[in-house]
């Protein structure tokens, strides 16, 4: 009788095994005893994308997923049974976890994320030494343009004038005369940046420049990179406050986080000290 329930248990087993494989698709690679299904596969493929492209992700995908499984696989095999016992690294985790959690759940319950100008400039007045530049910022209006263009003359006129007028007209000529037209002259950018668009390094490009004007010859000569300095502030000084507006926020952000991160630590043993919950012998 006994013998018939456990051949009975068998056959319901491998019945319900086989049904749940025929649910689940059809099989498109195996590991040992796991078995990779085409409906997990599909779910890891994009929608849209070509059947080349869709080959290539499956059988990246199915490789990455048979390198876990046999590394898994060899790990169960060769480690020893203390080895393998994790109980104690993961219950470490789930308690740094749920630490995590609650400090975050406390900061962000009590974290006052509204930051007045006033606070941003008195920090900035402040804490000068904190922004000195270590390389030049610059505000600019930049073009690559043939050296024979007819209209380079004039652009290099109009994209240095005061007047603004003038200076839109240079961005509408400078868009349709030259190769490439930039006008960045109401942004800081660090030195290094316009260096990269003039096609040099950012010493070079300071020390070409001569009344305002930087330019680099490219190609025999035959390209013109041309930059109008409209705004400079040099290496050693401090950083306009605008650019680095942002920047302060982040700070007094992190300093109000970690105040209430220590008032935190401090609130628990003191309650805990006042109510006898922690006692030092």
């Amino acid at each position: 009788m006994l013998a018939l329930m456990a051949l009975s248990c068998k056959v319901t087993r491998q019945f319900q095994d086989a049904a749940a494989e025929l649910f689940r698709g059809e099989v498109v690679a195996k590991v040992g005893n796991h078995k990779l299904y085409r409906s997990q596969l599909q779910d890891y493929i994009p929608a849209g994308v070509s059947s080349e492209d869709s080959a290539s992700l499956a059988r990246q995908w199915i490789n990455a997923w048979a390198e876990d499984l046999l590394l898994l696989d060899m790990a169960e095999e060769q480690l020893s049974d203390a080895d393998k016992d994790v109980n104690k690294e993961l219950e470490e985790y789930r308690r740094t976890l749920l630490k995590y959690r609650y400090e975050q759940l406390y900061i962000n319950q009590r974290l006052d994320t509204l930051i007045t100008d006033e606070e941003v400039e008195q920090y900035y007045l402040s804490n000068p030494e904190r922004f000195r530049l270590e390389r030049p910022l610059l505000k600019a209006r930049y073009m690559v343009i043939p050296a024979e263009a007819r209209s380079l003359k004039t652009l290099m006129k109009k994209m240095s004038s005061e007047d603004e007028m003038e200076v839109m007209e240079a961005d509408s000529l400078g868009a349709y005369a030259a190769i490439k037209y930039a006008n960045a002259a109401d942004t800081w950018m660090d030195a290094i940046t316009l260096a990269q668009e003039m096609g040099t390094d950012y010493r070079s490009l300071l020390s070409s420049i001569k009344n305002h004007f930087a330019q680099i010859e490219d190609m025999g000569g035959s390209i013109l990179r041309i930059a109008y300095i409209a705004d400079m502030v040099p290496e050693g000084k401090p950083a306009p406050l605008e650019y680095v507006n942002e920047r302060i926020r982040d700070i007094i952000l992190s300093s109000r986080r970690h105040k209430l991160e220590t008032e935190l630590e401090q609130n628990l043993l003191e309650d805990a000290s006042r109510n006898q919950k922690f006692v030092i012998y």
